[in-house]
This record gives C-alpha cells, structure tokens and sequence, in this order.
C-alpha cells in the first residue's frame, strides 16, 4: 500500500495536491488516519478554505493534531509580531507608518508563506500531511517559495554559510512526497498533467498519482455504470504509462468515507 511506503521513513512532509473537488481532503486525512493510527506522530493541515478537517474525521486520535492556514489568523498573528519586534524601538510616528506597511496584500502573502514554511520545517521532526488549496492558490505559495529561496542564495551565497531554504526540502525526496489526486476523467488528468509540469519547473518531482472516485475499481454490476468504467480505461492507462512514476487507485464508494474507522479503511490503496 501507498500509506506503507510514506510510513517506512517514520517523518516528513507530504502534500496532497490537485484541483478543487477531486477528493484531496478526504485523502490527506485518510493517510494522516492511517500514519496516526501506527502511533506515528502526525499533524494534518490545510491550506484550503473549503476544506472542513475536523467533519471528515469525526473524532480523534491520541497523536494526530489538526490545523488551518487561515489567511487572516496568519496575518493577524505576523502584524503583531512585527509591531511587538521592529516596532518596539519606533517613536509614535515611525509605529504609524509601520502599522501602515503592515496593511498592504504583500503582509497576507508573507504571513501565509510563514505558516507554510512553519509546516515544511515540522515535517524534518514528524508526518506533517497538507491538504493544499486548490492548484492555482497552491502554485502561488510555491511561486513565494521560490522568490524566497532564490533571496536567500543570494544574500547567503558568498557567506559560504550552510542553509536550507522551505524550498529545497520541497525538493527533497527524503523530505518530501508530493501526491498528485485526479479523477478518471479527460480534464482532471490533464489539469493534473499540467500541476505536475508547474511543479517539475520548480524543482519538484510528484511522488505518486491518486485516481480517487474510480467507478471502474469499483467493479460494478449495472450496463451504465459499467460503461462509465469503460470510459475511465483509457485515461486511467494515460495516467499509468505517461504521468505517474507510481500510482494508486481508490474506488468510488458507495457511503461517504467519514470517521476514522472509514479513513483507515480508505488509506490502505495498492501501488501500482
């Protein structure tokens, strides 16, 4: 199984990516279930305002802690730090313009980049598992992370000092597993195609493909879902000989995969 393969490296980060409303929630909390319930420590978060964790799970278990990059908490919590730091030695006019600084949209990004970032590092101690927001949100963050690394390279380079940018763990292999999910369907495979040449531009290799929802790996007995399985063939043999390294797939289910007992039975999905 998939989850066995993430399990044997006992910590790291491993971010569940894809377009909105191909089952990426479901799936990161059934990986963050499965590594939790092997006493493994882990924290699943979100990146995705849709996405509702603490619905799916239904319950909790002894070592698994949930978490939301919430845009506005995030810059809440970096605007006061900033007041509290740099702030603390301005006179009452110098505080003004801060402040002011402080309320333009770059403050958002660089908040949310810094939570971000706050995962990444905690995945090098524990299984960190991300649901992460829709495509084009998630290739922002990474656009930010690239922008930093490349600040930092620069300003550390002729230092000779070692460092390690959000970035290059992203990179990481041993780091870092990126799993792409799609659905048997023409647009998601190629919306996914395309995710993971953004990513390769970037540096970073998907792990794995998960093709959620199959009514083909379902088996099913009726002529019209039969021939919807049909259909799911080509694109689900498109997935397997151009764009995956690796990849799994989970049926269509008939009832909803909420609570941990559903997750856990959810995770175990076969490599191929």
């Amino acid at each position: 199984a998939l989850v066995n393969e993430i399990a044997a490296d006992g910590h790291g980060l491993v971010m569940v990516m894809g377009k909105g409303g191909v089952g990426k929630t479901t799936l990161a909390a059934a990986i963050a279930v499965e590594l939790a319930s092997r006493g493994l420590p882990v924290h699943l978060t979100t990146s995705d305002p849709a996405a509702h964790l603490a619905d799916t799970l239904e319950g909790s278990l002894p070592n698994l802690a949930l978490s939301r990059i919430d845009p506005q908490e995030a810059t809440a919590r970096y605007r006061q730090h900033v007041m509290e730091t740099k702030g603390a030695q301005l006179d009452a006019e110098g505080r003004a313009l801060l402040e002011e600084d402080l309320r333009s949209p770059c403050t958002e990004e660089i908040a949310v980049f810094q939570a971000f970032s706050r995962a990444i590092r905690e995945g090098k101690r524990k299984f960190v598992v991300m649901d992460t927001a829709p495509t084009g949100h998630t290739l922002l963050l990474l656009d930010a992370t690239g922008a930093y690394h490349r600040d930092i390279a620069r300003q550390m380079g002729e230092t000779g000092v070692h460092f390690t940018t959000p970035m290059m763990q992203l990179q990481d292999p041993k780091q870092t597993k990126v799993l792409i999910v799609s659905l048997a369907e023409t647009t998601p495979v190629l919306e996914a195609a395309n995710l993971q040449d953004d990513l390769r531009r970037a540096g970073i290799e998907p792990w794995a493909w998960v093709v959620n929802n199959s009514v083909a790996a379902a088996h099913p007995h009726s002529p019209l879902l039969r021939q919807r399985a049909r259909n799911e063939l080509r694109e689900i043999d498109a997935v397997a000989t151009k764009h995956a390294q690796r990849y799994a797939i989970v049926p269509l289910l008939t009832e909803e995969p909420v609570g941990v007992e559903r997750l856990r039975a959810l995770a175990n999905w076969r490599v191929s």
